[in-house]
């Protein structure tokens, strides 16, 4: 572990849009400053994501000064959105939980509608410190996240990838591999560590700010999506089916909490604490 290190960063300011990737990154209790703050949601108040419209890989959200995002995808003009005024809230649900977010303006609504073709709206999440708790099974008291799927920050494993694409040449759909890591949509990738050595991990460190390991990562169909053309395979479902289901889950991953704010950096040394 002695040459374990931060390879890369990313945050994904509007929940399912592509990822961004840094060189540095504010963590806060919550998760990435600027991750997963925006989401889009359907007309019954429900959370889109890639498992319902594969075609948000193509969207893009670069953050802005203050919050805001400028939401870009191929032939559509850029809209540059602000975080909404302090307003009322409404009420949405992400899984299982019901959570309040505040509307962005009408221009972003048309602007994503569009784009998928399908009414969809915009919503900011304007205070993660009380809207969102974590899955209370996994959690300590007062633990919060942001609208990503349900821990604040999600890490992965560069060698374990390799592995993973090695089992994948070598199974019945080996012409959907190597897989890019992007498929796994995390916020930190880690170097340096043995194949699948994350299992173990209970804390760890990346710089000087420390993490809890709160449960492994199961995976669902977005990881079949193709982050640039969109299109969905087989893989690496099949092959985490045949090797790495562990507690009814096709696992890849941890889900981390945030102990400490700080900032992290790539090339950091990342260090497993007991």
């Amino acid at each position: 572990m002695g040459n374990a290190q931060l390879q890369s960063i990313h945050i994904h300011p509007v929940k399912a849009f592509r990822s961004v990737p840094l060189r540095e990154c504010v963590v806060e209790p919550w998760g990435p400053a600027g991750d997963r703050r925006w989401v889009l949601i359907d007309d019954g108040g429900k959370v889109v994501t890639q498992r319902q419209q594969p075609r948000l890989a193509q969207a893009a959200a670069e953050p802005l000064p203050g919050g805001g995002v400028l939401l870009s995808a191929p032939g559509f003009n850029p809209l540059a959105v602000a975080v909404p005024e302090p307003a009322s809230t409404i009420t949405l649900q992400i899984f299982r939980d019901k959570v309040e977010g505040v509307l962005a303006d009408a221009a972003a609504h048309a602007w994503c509608s569009a784009f998928l073709g399908a009414d969809t709206r915009l919503v900011h999440m304007d205070d993660p410190a009380g809207r969102r708790a974590v899955d209370p099974d996994f959690a300590l008291p007062g633990e919060t996240v942001s609208f990503a799927d349900g821990y604040p920050l999600l890490l992965t494993s560069a060698s374990s990838l390799d592995a993973l694409n090695s089992l994948i040449a070598n199974g019945d759909h080996p012409h959907e591999g190597p897989l890019p890591m992007n498929r796994f949509r995390p916020n930190v990738v880690v170097s340096g560590t043995e194949p699948w050595a994350e299992d173990g991990w209970s804390r760890l460190a990346i710089g000087q700010v420390r993490f809890r390991v709160a449960k492994r990562c199961g995976r669902c169909v977005v990881t079949t999506t193709d982050q640039v053309t969109a299109e969905r395979g087989r893989e690496p479902l099949l092959t985490l089916g045949r090797h790495r289901r562990i507690g009814g889950k096709l696992v890849f991953g941890q889900n981390l909490v945030p102990l400490d704010r700080g900032t992290i950096h790539v090339g950091d040394p990342v260090r497993i604490l007991p």
